[in-house]
C-alpha cells in the first residue's frame, strides 16, 4: 500500500508529518509578542479557572501517557495537583472527583468507549469537562464542558505519532494558559516558553534527520525479544509510549519503566539479552534535570557492568556518556518540559523501522483497531 505521499507506509508518513501538525496544534493561540495563550475553547470563565482546586487526567493508551507528561506540566507551571488515571480503570474506584475540578479527557478519535464513559462519570459528579480530541465534532467533544482540537491531520496508521506529540503540544498551551489566568506565570516567563514552544517544528525536523541511524539500529537489534526502557519524570512517560509502540507494531515484548525503579526488581533481568533504552537528555539550566543526568549516568554504568547494550537518546553536546552506551540518537535541546516531544520521534522511527525489518504490517498490527468503541 503507498501513501499518497509516496511513502511506503501511513505510520512513517505521519512521524514525518510532526513539524507541521505541531505548528497547526498551535496555530493562533499564541502571541510571543503579547506573551499571551488564547484558549476561548476552554468554555471556562477566568473566575472559574482560578477556583480549580484540582485536575483530572483521563485517557487510555498513547494519550494517557500524554496525560501523564501534562501532569508534570500544569502541576510545574501552575503548582495545582493533577491526577491521572486509566480510563479502562476509572469506574472501578470511588475517584472522589466533584464541583471544583475539571476533568480532562484525551482521545485520538473522539469516540474511545472508556475515556467517554469516563467524562459522562466525571459530569454526572459535577466537574468540569475538557476534551482534548484530534477529531471535529466527535462524542467527547460534544459532550465537554469546553473542547481543545489537537488539529494534527488524519491519522490513519494504528499506532498513533503526530497525533501524541500534538495531545503534548496542547497539555502544555493549557498549563501555560492556565498559569497565565491564575496568575503563577509572568509575561517574561511566558514569553520564554512560548519562543521555546515555536520552536520546536524546526527542532523536530532535525529530529528527523536521525532517521537513518534509527533503521541502522533495528538492523542491530530486530533479532532481540525483551526491550527495557527508562526514564526518569516527565521522560518516563515517554519511556511507556516509546515501550508501547515497539509491542504495537514489532510484537517485541516491551516495558516502560521509571529508571530509579530498575533497583526495585528489574535489574534482576538486565543483561547482555535484554537491551536498554534509557533517555538520557538534559535541560543545563535546570539543575533538576542536571541532576536526573547524573543519575542516569551512573545508572549506565551500572547497566554496563551487568553486560547489557545500552541505546541511549541524549542532548546535543552530551557527548561524554557516548563512551559508555553502545548506541546513542542526539537531540537538539530545550527546556526539560519540552523535550518529550522531541524524545518521542526517534523510538517512533525505531519502532517502525524494527516493524520493516521483521516484515510486518506497521499500519494494521495484529489484533488492534485504530479506535476502541467497545468496552
Amino acid at each position: 500500500m503507498t501513501t499518497p505521499n509516496g511513502f511506503p507506509h501511513y505510520m512513517i508518513k505521519e512521524i514525518f508529518d510532526q513539524p507541521q501538525a505541531l505548528r497547526d496544534a498551535i496555530g493562533g493561540r499564541v502571541s510571543l509578542a503579547e506573551g499571551l495563550v488564547r484558549l476561548d475553547e476552554v468554555n471556562l470563565s477566568p473566575e472559574e479557572l482560578r477556583a480549580l482546586r484540582r485536575i483530572n487526567i483521563v485517557a487510555s493508551g498513547t494519550s494517557r501517557h500524554a496525560g501523564m507528561a501534562g501532569q508534570y506540566m500544569i502541576q510545574e507551571l501552575v503548582n495545582l495537583p493533577v491526577d491521572v488515571d486509566y480510563a479502562s480503570e476509572f469506574e472501578y474506584r470511588n475517584t472522589l472527583i466533584g464541583p471544583g475540578e475539571i476533568t480532562i479527557v484525551i482521545t485520538q478519535s473522539g469516540e474511545t468507549a472508556d475515556t467517554t464513559a469516563a467524562q459522562r462519570e466525571a459530569r454526572a459528579r459535577g466537574s468540569h469537562t475538557l476534551a482534548i480530541s484530534n477529531v471535529v465534532d466527535s462524542t467527547i467533544a460534544r459532550e465537554a464542558t469546553g473542547v481543545l482540537y489537537t488539529y494534527a491531520g488524519p491519522e490513519i496508521s494504528i499506532a498513533s505519532t503526530k497525533a501524541f506529540t500534538a495531545q503534548m503540544a496542547v497539555l502544555f498551551l493549557f498549563a501555560l494558559y492556565l498559569g497565565q489566568v491564575r496568575g503563577k506565570l509572568p509575561k517574561v516567563e511566558r514569553q520564554h516558553y512560548i519562543r521555546e514552544l515555536l520552536d520546536l517544528s524546526a527542532k523536530l525536523e532535525t529530529v528527523l534527520q536521525s532517521a537513518s541511524i534509527c533503521e541502522g539500529l533495528a538492523g542491530r537489534y530486530y533479532q532481540f525479544q525483551d526491550f527495557l526502557f527508562l526514564g526518569r519524570a516527565i521522560h518516563y512517560p515517554v519511556a511507556m509510549d516509546g515501550a508501547l509502540k515497539l509491542k504495537e507494531v514489532s510484537y517485541i515484548h516491551a516495558e516502560g519503566y521509571p529508571t530509579g525503579e530498575t533497583k526495585h526488581g528489574p535489574n534482576a533481568l538486565i543483561d547482555e539479552t535484554l537491551p536498554v533504552v534509557i533517555i538520557a537528555t538534559c535541560d543545563r539550566s535546570d539543575p533538576g534535570s542536571v541532576l536526573r543526568y547524573e543519575r542516569n549516568a551512573a545508572n549506565i554504568r551500572s547497566f554496563k557492568q551487568q553486560s547489557a547494550r545500552v541505546i541511549a537518546i541524549l542532548s546535543e553536546g552530551d557527548e561524554e556518556l557516548t563512551g559508555l552506551v553502545d548506541d546513542a540518537v542526539f537531540l537538539p535541546r530545550a527546556p526539560e518540559l519540552l523535550l518529550p516531544i522531541l524524545e518521542i520521534v526517534p523510538l517512533q522511527l525505531f519502532a517502525y523501522y524494527m516493524a520493516v525489518r521483521r516484515g510486518l504490517d506497521v499500519d494494521r498490527p495484529r489484533n488492534l483497531v485504530k479506535s476502541v468503541t467497545v468496552e
